[in-house]
């Protein structure tokens, strides 16, 4: 799959994320996005940044909760949903991602009848999902080590579903771990599932539909199933920031 372009060396501030997510090739990230489900955003954090979040993993008082894969028959591994207030970073990543996948998220679901819209700024989302009795924070990080893997699945969290989701590789492959690749799959009418597998460096990031997304066919749109998740890693430890920009019940 064609990938978006590296970083230009016009971003005043390289750690700035919304100047880094602005500057990004959105009119091909959405095109890959409509062919394929999913589409990479290379070089969104710094290896700085990367190395900043994934430190974050032990501090508790970042988190609402902790959840052990195993124990729910999920994989292995482990995550943990970070707690309002969200760590400036992902404060600000939240809704400069957003507001470049909102248009992607009405498009998609005016061409498979759906009548939800999706306001212009994440803050009048995000009211929408409080006012429906869904205020926890979704923004997760997640931790493997050698062995560990997570089963494919879609991260549905109540009524209020934003059909895209991004996920950003913190570590390094080849220097933090072995294996552990992104993997999604489609699941298309009367046809075997297509398996895509995405490859990712640090800080790159993967935006992808959460449920599922319109493709067209012959006798016109209709929709197929995404699931996501993660090989097994073979070595060493990876985290990843998972940014979800509907909250939970």
């Amino acid at each position: 799959m064609a990938i978006a372009k590296r970083m230009p060396a016009s971003v005043n501030d390289p750690t700035d994320p919304t100047a880094r997510v602005d500057a990004l090739d959105w009119p091909q990230i959405t095109a890959e996005l409509d062919a394929q489900g999913c589409a990479v955003l290379n070089g969104l954090l710094t290896s700085d940044q990367c190395r900043d979040i994934a430190a974050l993993y032990p501090d508790d008082a970042r988190f609402r909760s902790r959840v052990v894969m195993g124990r729910h028959g999920f994989g292995r591994g482990e995550y943990k949903y970070f707690s309002y207030p969200l760590p400036d970073l992902i404060a600000e990543l939240r809704p400069a991602l957003y507001a470049h996948l909102q248009g992607v998220a009405n498009s998609w679901n005016e061409a498979m009848g759906i009548d939800i819209r999706y306001p212009a700024n994440h803050a009048a989302f995000l009211k929408r999902c409080h006012d429906a009795g869904q205020g926890r924070p979704t923004p997760l990080l997640l931790q493997y080590e050698a062995g560990d893997y997570n089963c494919l699945h879609q991260d549905l969290y109540g009524e209020h579903v934003f059909p895209l989701q991004v996920a950003i590789l913190l570590s390094e492959p080849g220097r933090d771990f072995t294996g552990g690749e992104f993997v999604l799959t489609e699941q298309r009418p009367r046809m075997q599932s297509r398996a895509e597998v995405v490859p990712l460096v640090q800080g790159d990031a993967v935006a992808f539909a959460v449920h599922h997304r319109p493709v067209q066919g012959t006798r016109g749109t209709y929709r197929v199933n995404l699931r996501h998740g993660v090989s097994r890693i073979r070595s060493g430890q990876r985290h990843t920031l998972g940014v979800i920009f509907h909250d939970a019940k």
